[in-house]
């Protein structure tokens, strides 16, 4: 029986972080008795949750403004492009209206104000699961444990449209996570835009979480995060030294031995450039320690070419950072300009054919080092967690490989597995990006 309440239709651009907002906010409209719908065609309404970290993504966001204006005619905008509404009701005038990231309430109010709710609407029968709305399969969901950062790197405008750090209660983000744990999720992907300043903001004040204290902070909620007994994996950690001391949770298996720290670069003054918080030479010493202590740590990063000012030189540091850190999992982007970033204004910005040619390098060097790193696990056994299943067989990932940014891991099919499951592979052969393998009986 088709259902009497209002319909909201929702699109969500950008990273897992956008992913989250758009899940609270749906959370909030489906308690609030509306219903969400996969067609334009069917919506009262369309929500778009935008992305503006870079132009390409900034004009991905407009493109979907203006298809759902054109499919539907009533759009509400929010996210991080709605931090610069001018561009948004610049492009699109019809718009009803633009709020900015994480802004839950204002685009709920929005709606009820555009779409009443209905008269049908009972709290008490409109029920919501536990661990909300969620957008990713239901075996894995990401945590966010804050908003902002205090940051300032010179290419990013992350802080303007999100504010500087702010750190939620430590128990709040431990019932969250004990909520999807009892949903049914194997995997939590804790996420902010610096995991590893959690709490600094707050003093790293003590909350309490199943009646005991849990220090607010990266080491305090990661040893609580432990006790769920479900994959636990670390997204955007800069390298401080007090990241030291989760890498023993990783080595006992509390943890899954796993860090994403966007290094972005090795060239001292390049880093200078960008203001990031780091040094190469303690970043070099840090993974060599780390691996000591732990070494089945798989670490991933993020690099930027072609940055204003870089040099032959610089690049030939950064080529020399891959060979010796040794790196399993690597992103690299070329140098755009972002408006509002202070790195526009630096003088000798690169050429376009030069940016090019060192992420082709860069991506050369790099996939020789990941296929090497790939090739050492061949007869190995390892837990695989599947994420679905095809005509081929078992489609997964290890504890190596961050769903959606990593590898893959293909296994042969087997009737008994089903998506969720949690299996052991004996590794069979591998290639620069993914290995393939074996059921154990």
């Amino acid at each position: 029986m088709a259902s009497d309440n209002n319909k909201v239709g929702f699109v969500s651009l950008g990273c897992p972080k956008a992913l989250v907002d758009s899940e609270r906010i749906l959370t909030q409209l489906r308690s609030d008795g509306y219903d969400i719908v996969a067609d334009y065609g069917d919506a009262d309404i369309v929500v778009v949750n935008t992305c503006g970290f870079i132009d390409s993504a900034k004009q991905e966001s407009l493109d979907a403004i203006g298809e759902a204006l054109d499919e539907n005619g009533k759009v509400i905008v929010t996210g991080c492009l709605g931090a610069q509404s001018e561009i948004i009701t610049n492009a699109h005038p019809k718009v009803l209206g633009v709020t900015g990231p994480a802004a839950y309430e204002q685009v709920v109010n929005q709606i009820h104000h555009f779409l009443p709710q209905t008269a049908n609407h009972d709290p008490f029968i409109n029920l919501v699961p536990p661990q909300g709305i969620k957008l990713t399969p239901r075996h894995y969901a990401y945590l966010k444990i804050s908003e902002g950062c205090n940051h300032r790197c010179s290419f990013c405008i992350i802080p303007s449209m999100r504010g500087d750090l702010v750190s939620r209660p430590v128990g709040d983000v431990l019932d969250e996570a004990q909520r999807l744990a009892d949903a049914g999720v194997k995997e939590l992907l804790v996420i902010s835009q610096d995991t590893s300043a959690y709490g600094v903001d707050i003093k790293y004040k003590t909350g309490f979480w199943q009646g005991q204290p849990v220090k607010a902070s990266m080491q305090g909620l990661c040893e609580a995060l432990a006790e769920l007994g479900i994959w636990v994996r670390l997204h955007y950690v800069y390298p401080y030294p007090h990241v030291d001391k989760v890498i023993p949770l990783m080595a006992d298996g509390k943890i899954l031995p796993y860090l994403d720290i966007p290094f972005q670069h090795a060239s001292m003054s390049i880093l200078k450039a960008m203001k990031r918080p780091a040094a190469t030479e303690k970043n070099l010493d840090r993974i060599l320690q780390w691996r000591q202590t732990c070494p089945d740590l798989t670490i991933r990063s993020t690099f930027i070419v072609g940055f204003p000012g870089e040099t032959d030189d610089d690049f030939e540091e950064l080529l020399q950072f891959l060979q010796e850190a040794q790196l399993d999992r690597v992103g690299c982007f070329q140098y755009s300009p972002v408006d509002g970033a202070a790195a526009n204004k630096l003088a000798n910005q690169i050429p376009e054919n030069v940016k090019q040619e060192r992420w082709e390098r860069f991506m050369a060097a790099q996939q020789e080092i990941s296929a090497s790193r790939l090739q050492q696990k061949i007869g190995q056994k390892i837990d695989v967690l599947i994420d679905e299943i095809d005509e081929k067989g078992l489609i997964g990932r290890s504890f190596a490989d961050a769903p959606e940014i990593d590898g893959t891991v293909f296994v042969e099919h087997d009737s008994q597995t089903s998506a969720g499951d949690i299996v052991q592979v004996k590794i069979t052969d591998a290639d620069e990006y993914d290995l393939y393998g074996e059921l154990i009986s």
